[in-house]
């Protein structure tokens, strides 16, 4: 892949299929290991490319509808050609998860997979939405990622992206303002903790269980990761630096994660939770 490849691709967030097989491929197994019965339709948030509402289709015949609502629109047309072969099974929408538009039934299931923090500091919309859009007795999915964070809110790929930023001659100790001066708030700011989710879906749902396993991130060379990055956030952090510096960006980030292959047998690793929640009695609509 070329450096013009790759911030093509940063700019339409494309070429997800692969880079979702670091991370994303194993939510979407565990939470579909967790819908139980027959359920009749089944809405994905933030729903990519597709993925999961494919294997829900395929491993669910109940699913009369399988819903995605996901902002790219590169990746809604990706995600309309891989559902194809469904018909009317799957529907996808435009939509911006921070207030999306009502829908005109209710969910059995509600998917949504290491998409919460994106929606940082406003996620209580969209958990009153899936809670007016779940069957009394339906049951909302969610996976959250918990990195560690330092003093200034910085941890998971935010140390990656400090580290490149160095390696591309910006101070470590500056980088945290360089983020803030240019609106990037650092993944694991956007990524509350344990103790203060609890009590926030709390107010719409009752937890009726929560799993966690450690995601563990492995890449076989610095392309690999570059392309991962991209994928998965686009410009978000190349957007600190001037446009003609941000192809050397993304290899700065790509030749990080595979120095820390090289040293430490993996690029990252952080808790992932997944919650099991049903609309909490007499929450009001």
């Amino acid at each position: 892949m070329t450096l013009n490849d790759t911030e093509a691709q940063a700019r339409t967030l494309g070429g997800y299929d692969d880079a979702s097989r670091l991370r994303q491929v194993h939510d979407r197994d565990w939470v579909l290991d967790r819908v139980s019965g027959e359920p009749r339709v089944l809405v994905d948030l933030g729903s990519g490319i597709g993925q999961l509402l494919e294997a829900a289709l395929v491993c669910h015949p109940s699913l009369r509808l399988a819903v995605g609502l996901e902002r790219s629109e590169h990746r809604i047309s990706e995600a309309g050609e891989r559902l194809r072969p469904f018909g009317a099974r799957a529907v996808l929408h435009h939509a911006d998860l921070t207030a999306p538009a009502p829908l005109p039934y209710r969910a059995d299931v509600v998917t949504m997979t290491s998409v919460l923090h994106w929606l940082y500091p406003v996620e209580h919309r969209v958990l009153a939405w899936v809670r007016d859009h779940l069957a009394p007795d339906g049951t909302f999915l969610l996976t959250t990622y918990h990195p560690a964070r330092d003093g200034h809110g910085l941890g998971g790929e935010d140390d990656i992206v400090r580290e490149a930023l160095a390696g591309l001659g910006v101070a470590r100790e500056a980088v945290p303002g360089l983020l803030d001066d240019h609106g990037v708030l650092p993944i694991a700011t956007r990524t509350r903790s344990v103790a203060e989710l609890a009590p926030l879906l709390g107010e719409f749902f009752t937890i009726e269980e929560h799993r966690e396993r450690e995601a563990v991130v492995t890449v076989r060379d610095a392309a690999q990761y570059e392309h991962f990055h991209a994928a998965t956030f686009g410009d978000y952090y190349a957007s600190v630096l001037d446009p003609g510096r941000r192809a050397a960006f993304f290899r700065a980030v790509g030749r990080v994660a595979a120095e820390r292959q090289r040293a430490q047998g993996r690029v990252s690793a952080m808790p992932v939770r997944l919650w099991k929640l049903t609309p909490r009695t007499g929450a009001t609509p």
